[in-house]
């Protein structure tokens, strides 16, 4: 089966409500689309979700790398030869991990339409649903609260706070969050980069009353021992995310004993063919995985879903980038209830855009 065909658009949606992180408000986000047509007439579906202080990619080269490079390496090639495809895309494109993302989910989406299989069956399948946290962004303790209930009361069980910039409001906003929802309801803390190790190790200390799950990349990624000197001297398992942004930054992590746990993101590694390499260097390391995402309309996280259902390392997911996202194409790639994600059962990753799309 031969590609005839790369077509690619952008679409922009607006959240229902901005949010606010340590380094950034975000209103909207634009996702990329990509159509790969073969000559047998399956096409396969991607999307890229760009995040310049990321992963360094607008819509605006995502779309140009896809039209000049992507296109010309796909052409003509066969549907089945991926991983060579993507290794000449990872040669030519080395930080651009979105846009080949993109290509890569469309590629896997194709295989499993001709097999007549989900991707995560294809990729062998290990759990057919995983519950995912909700993330609640930097904002009062009073809205901390509002939010933290309204989510309870949707049915999740897992809520990830967001925070450093100031580390009483953070310590503050925790310890009313636990005190509101009880202990069965688990708490993760994402800092962003934002805090120092003095600060981080404050942090732990002081909300140790509320058993965080677990800490996620509390110091800068541009310096990768100070997170190792955060991992290796608090009781909460600390995670690498915005460290971790190829196979060899998850090498790295694991030699240097410089994290507990991994957020693997296709946005940052370059979709679902690369993460698979990276769990299986997290595993032998014996460090946990949670599949994360940015804010990807239902089709990347359709992806994310697939990856982490077809591997037993991949124990985390926080894949909610969807859900506030207004006017989104591909909402129906995945189903939720009561804070579980399913992938839908049809092949491939699920989703077909309406025909005139």
């Amino acid at each position: 089966m031969r590609i005839t065909g790369v077509e690619c658009w952008p679409v922009t949606m607006r959240l229902a409500e901005p949010y606010t992180i340590a380094y950034e408000t975000v209103e909207s986000t634009t996702n990329v689309f990509v159509r790969i047509v073969t000559d047998e007439g399956i096409c396969g579906y991607g999307c890229a979700a760009p995040d310049q202080p990321i992963t360094g990619e607008t819509a605006e080269t995502v779309l140009r790398d896809l039209r000049e490079t992507a296109a010309g390496v796909l052409a003509n090639r066969d549907v089945f030869l991926s991983a060579f495809l993507l290794e000449q895309l990872a040669d030519l494109l080395p930080d651009r991990p979105a846009a080949r993302a993109a290509i890569d989910m469309a590629l896997f989406d194709i295989q499993g339409k001709f097999c007549g299989l989900p991707v995560w069956r294809l990729l062998g399948g290990y759990r057919e649903c995983i519950r995912t946290s909700v993330t609640i962004g930097i904002m009062s303790t009073a809205e901390t609260l509002e939010r933290a209930r309204g989510f309870i009361e949707r049915g999740f069980t897992s809520l990830k706070m967001k925070g450093g910039v100031d580390v009483e409001e953070d310590v503050e906003r925790v310890m009313s969050v636990r005190a509101l929802v009880g202990p069965d309801i688990e708490l993760r803390f994402d800092a962003n980069q934002g805090y120092t190790v003095e600060q981080a190790r404050s942090f732990v200390e002081r909300t140790r009353a509320a058993r965080l799950e677990l800490l996620e990349q509390p110091t800068p990624r541009g310096v990768p021992d100070l997170l190792g000197r955060v991992s290796q001297t608090v009781p909460v398992p600390v995670m690498a995310d915005e460290s971790l942004m190829s196979l060899r930054d998850a090498f790295r992590l694991a030699r240097d004993d410089l994290a507990d746990m991994v957020n693997v993101k296709l946005m940052k590694v370059g979709g679902i063919f690369e993460a698979l390499q990276i769990n299986a260097v997290a595993r032998a390391a014996r460090l946990e995985v949670m599949v994360g995402c940015m804010d990807e309309a239902g089709l990347g996280i359709a992806a994310g879903l697939h990856y982490a259902l077809a591997r037993k390392n991949v124990a985390y997911a926080d894949l909610d980038g969807h859900l506030d996202l207004l006017d989104d194409p591909s909402r129906e790639a995945v189903r939720l209830e009561d804070g579980v994600l399913y992938p839908s059962e049809k092949p491939g990753l699920g989703w077909e855009p309406p025909r005139d799309a």
